[in-house]
């Protein structure tokens, strides 16, 4: 997009590029979201910029009118396969706050300078920028859902100091922390001690909620997973290992979610409720399950390539936003992939740790890597965990896709399908065809998404 046209689409509050780009004006040092609300500011005066930190970066506070930091991420971050969008995943998932940028370049390949060199260059913000950025979004969800003391939330949220964490959240809002909580939502603030912290997980368009909770409930695996309640007004519960501790997640479903998209508000979210044992956690969870759930996909971008195909067209019709979920854990994704649903609650059942607080039927997390390894050394699903735990194989949101495949492929007992579900599950890859399965190159670069229509239409079934 040029700006002339980024500029049509803030004049329309298109909601559609919410998350694309981000728009700031100079006479009042604001930065926005396109589908802001307020008066349309006068061409003259607006700047675009590729993310929220390169904004920030440039003196702009966000707007409390429509909070850009809250929109979906950005979909082509998620899909891109080269340093800058294996490294935005990698920012995401909170690895710059727990291992600094020199941790990131060596997840990467790339020594530090060049990783700064390359999304300065393409982002308007280096790795330190974009990762502040996140961080303070961070915090202001836990002022303004939780009643955790303000020093608590500044190192909860990866700030190293107070004064640190007090100067950027007055930069970025224009407000102290203080301030900030005070301008909560009514409502909003956990309504009981341990009742977790609320979310709204956004999304942008169309979202088919009912297939997703229909295959999480087929996959649930008792002990981690558990789904309740009827079509349309489901709840998703799982357990998570986090880098910090441990966590317990509910997501509504929500009645209506494919129809409160529309052409003059598009998009909507998911409401869900985390208990963290350690709130540093927060961002990391939140992340993993933005992509089992697949909410910073582009739904108006697959379907315009998928409808144009005849095949295609009537079951994009009939399930606009289809998603393709993803994974909580990409090496627990990994080994289900590989033995089943029966065997996955044996492995639960028989190495996985007991959760300190269970929750009804959520009592244990699923077994580390490490533990499958030592525990059942023998056969493929030995050979796997070993190569998770020791590092041959990488699931990470940051890692080569192509060279993950290459290495499950090396190990007994992975064969092409295998693979394939661990590449587009486990790895959010969104163009990926099942082993042996004819697919039109006009499904391009969207085969993930092709395969989920075929698979909810009942026109291809995979074990």
């Amino acid at each position: 997009m040029d700006e002339d046209t980024r500029y049509e689409a803030v004049r329309s509050r298109d909601a559609r590029f919410d998350g694309a780009f981000f728009f700031a004006v100079e006479t009042t040092g604001i930065y926005c979201r396109p589908s802001c609300p307020a008066v349309t500011p006068k061409r003259r005066n607006v700047r675009f910029f590729t993310t929220a930190a390169a904004a920030q970066g440039s003196g702009f506070r966000a707007c409390r009118r429509c909070r850009p930091d809250a929109v979906p991420g950005s979909a082509d971050h998620n899909v891109r396969a080269d340093v800058v969008g294996r490294a935005m995943r990698l920012i995401g998932d909170g690895v710059v706050d727990r291992e600094g940028v020199a941790g990131l370049a060596v997840r990467l390949g790339y020594s530090a300078r060049q990783v700064q060199r390359q999304l300065t260059a393409e982002l308007g913000a280096g790795p330190v920028a974009l990762a502040r950025a996140q961080r303070a979004h961070t915090a202001r969800v836990l002022l303004q859902t939780t009643e955790l003391p303000i020093t608590e939330v500044a190192f909860a949220s990866g700030f190293n100091s107070v004064r640190q964490f007090n100067d950027t959240i007055q930069a970025i809002y224009a407000s102290t922390p203080s301030e900030l909580r005070a301008a909560a939502p009514t409502g909003r603030r956990g309504d009981a001690p341990g009742a977790g912290i609320p979310l709204r997980l956004a999304y942008r368009g169309p979202y088919q909620a009912g297939p997703v909770f229909d295959l999480l409930a087929r996959e649930a695996v008792p002990g981690v997973e558990e789904v309740d309640g009827r079509p349309g007004a489901r709840t998703y519960r799982r357990t998570l290992r986090l880098p910090y501790g441990t966590g317990i997640v509910a997501v509504a479903e929500r009645t209506g979610t494919e129809s409160r998209a529309s052409a003059a508000h598009p998009g909507g979210w998911l409401d869900a409720r985390l208990h963290l044992t350690d709130p540093r956690d927060l961002t990391t969870a939140v992340q993993r399950l933005r992509r089992l759930f697949d909410l910073d996909a582009d739904p108006y971008a697959v379907d315009e390539r998928l409808g144009a195909d005849p095949r295609l067209a009537p079951l994009v019709a009939a399930s606009p936003g289809l998603r393709a979920p993803g994974a909580a854990d990409p090496e627990e994704l990994a080994v289900r992939a590989l033995v089943g649903r029966g065997a996955a609650e044996r492995l639960v059942h028989a190495y996985g740790k007991r959760l300190d607080a269970p929750c009804g039927s959520l009592t244990r997390l699923f077994p580390e890597s490490a533990v499958l390894a030592q525990a059942e050394p023998g056969g493929p699903l030995g050979a796997l965990a070993a190569a998770l735990a020791d590092g041959t194989v990488r699931l990470d949101p940051g890692v080569d896709r192509d060279d993950a495949e290459q290495a499950l492929r090396a190990l007994p007992g992975v064969d092409a399908g295998t693979a394939a579900v661990i590449r587009a599950r486990a790895l959010g890859d969104p163009d990926v065809a099942p082993a042996g399965f004819a697919v039109p190159d006009v499904w391009r670069p969207w085969r993930t998404y092709a395969v989920q229509h075929l698979l909810v239409a009942g026109e291809l079934e995979i074990r």
